[in-house]
């Protein structure tokens, strides 16, 4: 159950500024308000690991990048369709960092980057897959429906599908990691 809360702590730290950007967005409907509220979240969160002489991983430097180009990009154009669009692009590039073998590793204690290497690499590929999947619905549902009905619905989507693989993955990979423990164990030595 620890490693189960550590993986959650880290995957909610890495998706905060977004999720914060949704959460002001939906309260507010100002969109100004929003990104800038979003922008310095994702940048305080890796100025505080700088302060702590933290080491940033792939994922919280994609995060910030992600957060500030896309944030400055809606200030610019203010315009509600890039709003809706973003979402896809940043699910596009985000499945693409994900197919990178062993990404997952971050989220892994020792014990399953030991006993089931194989498994973690097939979820991120999994985690990959759910992000090119989101891209595209997130396009059909920005195209074809209100600002109000996109924003319902994606943000309804975005933590239940995300939370779903999640656990899914938890609880895949640990059984199969306890399995494979007690195998080892049974073999004399």
């Amino acid at each position: 159950m620890k490693s189960l809360l550590q993986a959650g702590k880290l995957l909610l730290l890495d998706l905060a500024s977004t999720f914060f950007f949704l959460f002001v967005y939906l309260l507010t409907k100002n969109i100004t308000l929003s990104v800038l509220l979003g922008m310095a979240l994702g940048a305080a969160q890796i100025g505080w690991e700088f302060a702590r002489k933290k080491p940033i991983d792939t994922m919280q430097w994609l995060s910030l990048f992600l957060v500030l180009g896309a944030g400055t990009a809606t200030l610019l154009t203010n315009d509600p369709r890039f709003v809706m669009i973003k979402p896809s692009v940043i699910y596009c590039v985000v499945g693409i960092v994900m197919l990178k073998p062993g990404w997952m590793n971050r989220y892994l204690p020792p014990v399953a980057i030991e006993l089931i290497p194989d498994v973690a690499m097939i979820f991120g590929y999994l985690w990959a897959g759910l992000m090119f999947v989101s891209a595209g619905l997130n396009l059909i549902v920005a195209l074809n429906f209100s600002v109000a009905t996109w924003s319902a619905f994606m943000s309804i989507y975005a933590i239940v599908s995300k939370v779903a693989l999640f656990l899914i993955g938890y609880a895949t990979m640990r059984t199969i990691a306890v399995r494979r423990r007690a195998r080892l164990a049974a073999i004399p030595s």
